[in-house]
This record gives C-alpha cells, structure tokens and sequence, in this order.
C-alpha cells in the first residue's frame, strides 16, 4: 500500500536556531535539539529547512488528505484542525508520524508484531521485512515461542540451536541498521513453559548484551498459581507439543525477579489476561506486544499511538473535560486517517492494519496534573482519578469511533469481534487505548512521562551524546504561590531532585513525591487503575530505590498479576549503566527502563 506525498514547502535556514525564531513552539532545549536533530526536514546539503510549527503543519496537511477519501474537500476542513491540536501540543503522535508524514518515508505507524515460524524461511522473511521497518523508525515486536528449542533434532540430522540464537540474530540486524542515527527497537516474547526459558531469563546477564532488545517473559495464570504454591509445572517442546520436564515455578518466577533485579529485565506479560481482552480472539493467541508492551498485537498488526498532554487541559483546580473531550474526539480521527496514508511495506502489514484499525490513544503528564490538583501519587484519590480519567477518555473515544463508523463503515473484521457479539454499535477501530511510555513525545509536550511519577525534581537527561538539565517547573511556580521558594531551597532541590526538606512542608512534598521516594504498591496500584479502563496495555515501569532486595521485585510481579495488570516491568536504581536520566544522588547509575 503506498502513501501520498505532498509538496515541501521549505523554508531553508542556516542553523536549526534560525528556523525556531519564530514558530518554535516554545519548545525547551532539549525538546527543540531532539526535533532538530530527528524530526524537522533536512535539504540536498544537510540544513534544517522547517520550524517545528512546520513540521506540525507538514504532518496535519499529510494525515488530513485521507479525509477526501471519504468527503470531498474533507481536507481541506481537518487540516486546519489536526494542525491547530498539534500546534498546542494539547496532542502529539507517535515518533514516525512526526518524523515521516509527508517526507516520502510512508511509514507512520509507531510498532508493528510479526510471526516467527519454526522454519527458516519464516525466520529470514519476518527478518527482512523487520529490517525495512527500522529503516522507517518504526519498533517491532516478535515471539519466539514457537521456535524448538536449543539441541532439539531438525530435519538435516543436525541439532537445533534455539530461540536465544535467532534473538542475537535479529539483534545484530537491529545494530546495523539505523533510522537518523538510531537503532530499531524491540520486543522478545519467549513462553514460560519453553524449555529454553531460563537461557531466555539470563540473556541480559552480561551488560551490554541484546542492546536493541527488551525482554519479556509470557507467563499464564498457571504458571502463577504454581509459583505461588511452590509446584512443578510442566516445559513442553512447541516442536512436539510434548512435556520435557517439570521445575520447579517459584524456583523460575525467582530467577525472574533476581535479573530483573540485576539488570532491569526481563519484564513479565500476563498473557491470560491479556487474551481475555483480546477483541478478536477468532485471530488466534496474542503472544506478543510492541516494544514497550502497552500494545499485545496478533501477526502482522500494528498500531497508530498518539497521547493527549493532560496538563494543557488543567483549569485551575479541575480538568476542562470539554476541552479535552474535544480534543480525544479529534484525535481519534487523526489517528485512524494515520491508518489510510501509512505505507506498509509488506502486504501483510496492509491487509493486517486495514482489517482491524487498530490504534492506540494513551495520556502524558498524569504525575504533573495530579500535583497541580493537589493529589499525591500515593494516595487512593489519586488512584481513582485516574481510574475515572481513563474510562472518561475510552469512553469518548469509542463514540468517536462509533461516529466514524457511521460516516465511513466498521472495521471489517467488527462482525466477528467481541464488540459484536456483546450487540455494541459498529466501531471503526478494533481497539481504542493504549497508554505509552512517551520519552520523547512528552519531552516535546512539556510534560511528565506517560502514567509514570515524576522522575525527580532536577535531574539530568542524556540525548544524542549531550546532556541536558531537566527540572519541574511546575514545583518551583507552586512553591513561589505557596510563598516558600528562595535561593537556598533551589540549590538543594537541584542537588538532591526531592522536595524532601525541613523548609519545605510536608504536603507539598507529598504532592511531589518522585519515582524512587514511592512505595511499589502505589505505582502498580496506579498501573492496574488505568489498566482497567484501556483497551490495549498500559506500559508502565515500577521504579525501585537501590536498596530494593529481589523479593520486593517478586512481589511486584505478584501484585501485577492479581491487580489485573496485563505486563509490567520493574527497573532498581543502579542495575544499569547505560542511562538516560541520571539524578546525582538518588539514582547514580540508573535509568528508567524503556525502549532501546
């Protein structure tokens, strides 16, 4: 399926500062060097040749033109639209829609899940079509479950060499092949019952290994229970379908959170429960998400992510939920017209993509807002906002698909979804939200990462080989109102990145927690709240101080599992040298876990 470009329209400059003067968007440093460097247009010598207000325009233009597909001059009345909700950064898709969208790179979709077969022709076809989507930007996610494992017999007469193998493979592919300077991202999925499993579990032992990899282990309800009992249960050869042997579940469920503990990996997916979510379970098992997790997708499928700036919709002491209803409604539409001028560069990913329009609208800066609003992260009306939050913006955004599929027909797969046979109203879209990570999204919204609390209150965020100072300007404006803010109270946030001081009152800090002043109950509390009202996943890392022992790290893979989250991953200050945020004194070494 091809896209359709559009004209240019540069603006050549000298120095991407000189296209910021005066369409920057009022983007921070950071945010405008990250634009600059991945996202704005280059010409035939290398220089920036658009504003970021241009590059928001070039995108809106691009996206609206699926629009005349179905009304004429359609787009001609979204454009405008789509370009004023970007402009405000109220709204900002996923990195390649930015990046691609009318540049003649078609592909716009943020992830993609593909099959592995136990064949090698299966394994070099998805390799090869997982290599032109990193060219593109995008991630891909993959479970090599189905592959037999390590020293089983093949057809040749020879022995297997196993899943783990085909992971370095496709990592090495991943090294070589970059999209402006950066590598592709991805997701392994291994089933807990392969015999491989513990090979899997240690696979990130050594540092540095699998680089452009995250980890996860597919655990089910079974696995769990047993775990949680201290019984066997059964490694079975997807090759045969036969039981190999049986260990011990504690004993792997242990393993787990040890290297999760050492290394910040692997994560765990809940896949019962993410199956019994599944919309269309006629397509088979879902065994695999995106990179980050927050979208469990069948082969072939992909997904358009897009998140709302929640704290652009703050009036005073409340939300505008009109404003914001508007603004879900919108980009439901943005992101399902993604769907129709995205490239596809096998036509797999087309037939995949059109049969379920699936997207994924998720929310950025919850930490922040809850701050403004005077609710601390740790707290149960906190957790309920947020869980009322959630079904407020899922359920406008399924009337919004409902809408559009009255304007443009279903999905076509609706007839054999969940959705019909529990007698909803046709949607055009299979699935709604999906709350992501948003690293870099966030940074240029201005905001607080996804669902995460806030990092700290200064800390420093590595880019590019650079590093840049971050703060919470947010802390500092409530302080000045609170009449509290003076010289000696910033040279000690900026040294410490907490609020925890004597002159500082003990409220105001609660409201301000960060990451690693948090207990685990309340952020996988905060997981499973949203989680109960999203569609898709919720990607969501629990962050634990360095002092954490492994079984805090167990008991928050047990907690996720019964609060009905559907993966998590828990990352322990210090386990990694390769950070993106570094704070001085709370977190000396470590990073929070997200995307290669």
């Amino acid at each position: 399926m091809r896209a359709r470009d559009i004209p240019s329209r540069p603006v050549a400059v000298d120095r991407p500062e000189q296209a910021a003067v005066a369409d920057d968007l009022g983007l921070s440093p950071a945010a405008f060097a990250v634009v600059a460097e991945r996202y704005l247009r280059r010409d035939g010598n290398g220089r920036v040749c658009e504003s970021p207000g241009q590059m928001m325009d070039r995108v809106a233009r691009f996206v609206a033109r699926a629009e005349d597909d179905y009304r004429p001059g359609g787009a001609d009345r979204w454009a405008p639209r789509f370009a004023a909700l970007l402009r405000s950064r109220e709204f900002l898709p996923n990195s390649p829609t930015l990046m691609n969208a009318g540049t003649g790179i078609g592909v716009l979709s943020g992830c993609f899940v593909l099959p592995i077969e136990d064949s090698l022709d299966s394994i070099f076809t998805t390799l090869h079509t997982t290599a032109r989507l990193h060219r593109a930007g995008a991630g891909t996610g993959f479970s090599f479950s189905r592959l037999r494992p390590r020293g089983d017999t093949v057809a040749s007469g020879g022995h297997a060499s196993g899943p783990i193998s085909f992971i370095e493979l496709y990592a090495a592919a991943a090294r070589a092949i970059r999209f402006d300077g950066r590598r592709g991202a991805n997701m392994a999925v291994l089933d807990v019952h392969h015999p491989d499993i513990q090979e899997f579990v240690r696979a990130k032992a050594k540092p540095g290994a699998l680089p452009t990899f995250n980890l996860s282990v597919g655990v089910t309800d079974e696995f769990m229970r047993a775990a949680t009992a201290d019984q066997p249960y059964a490694l079975i050869n997807p090759r045969t379908g036969r039981t190999v042997r049986r260990i011990s579940a504690r004993a792997v469920l242990e393993t787990i959170a040890a290297q999760a503990w050492h290394t910040g990996e692997p994560g765990i997916l809940f896949l019962d429960t993410i199956n019994r979510a599944d919309p269309l379970p006629e397509l088979g098992p879902l065994e695999a998400t995106n990179p980050c997790g927050e979208v469990p997708l069948a082969p072939y499928e992909s997904c358009n992510l897009g998140s709302i700036a929640l704290a652009r919709f703050l009036d005073g002491d409340h939300l505008d939920d009109q404003r914001l209803e508007r603004a879900v409604r919108v980009a439901v539409r943005f992101l399902d017209d993604v769907i129709d001028v995205s490239t596809y560069p096998a036509p797999e990913l087309a037939a995949a993509a059109l049969a379920t329009r699936k997207i994924g609208l998720g929310i950025m800066g919850l930490a922040e807002t809850l701050a403004v609003l005077g609710l601390p992260y740790d707290s149960v009306a906190a957790v309920d906002f947020a869980r009322g939050l959630m079904a407020r913006i899922t359920g406008w955004a399924h009337d919004a698909s409902r809408e559009l599929a009255a304007e443009r027909g279903a999905f076509p797969l609706f007839e054999d979804s969940c959705w019909a046979a529990d007698g909803d109203a046709p949607l055009r879209n299979a699935q709604l939200t999906a709350i992501a990570p948003t690293g870099t999204i966030s940074l240029l919204a201005g905001t607080s990462a996804g669902i995460e609390p806030l990092y700290a209150l200064s800390y420093t965020r590595n880019m590019m080989g650079r590093d840049f100072a971050q703060a919470a300007p947010l802390f500092e404006r409530v302080a000045v109102e609170r009449g509290i803010w003076s010289p000696e109270i910033a040279a000690e946030i900026a040294a410490t990145g907490t609020a925890a001081h004597p002159d500082i009152p003990a409220d105001l800090h609660r409201r301000f927690l960060t990451a690693h002043e948090l207990d685990q109950y309340w952020q996988v509390e905060m997981q499973a709240a949203v989680q109960r009202n999203t569609d898709a996943a919720v990607a969501k890392t629990v962050n634990l101080p360095e002092t954490a022992d492994i079984g805090e790290v167990r008991n928050a893979f047990l907690h996720a599992w019964r609060a009905g989250c559907k993966g998590v991953t828990v990352y322990r200050s210090g386990s990694r040298a390769d950070q993106v945020l570094r704070h001085p004194v709370s977190d000396p070494h470590a990073s929070n876990h997200a995307a290669p």
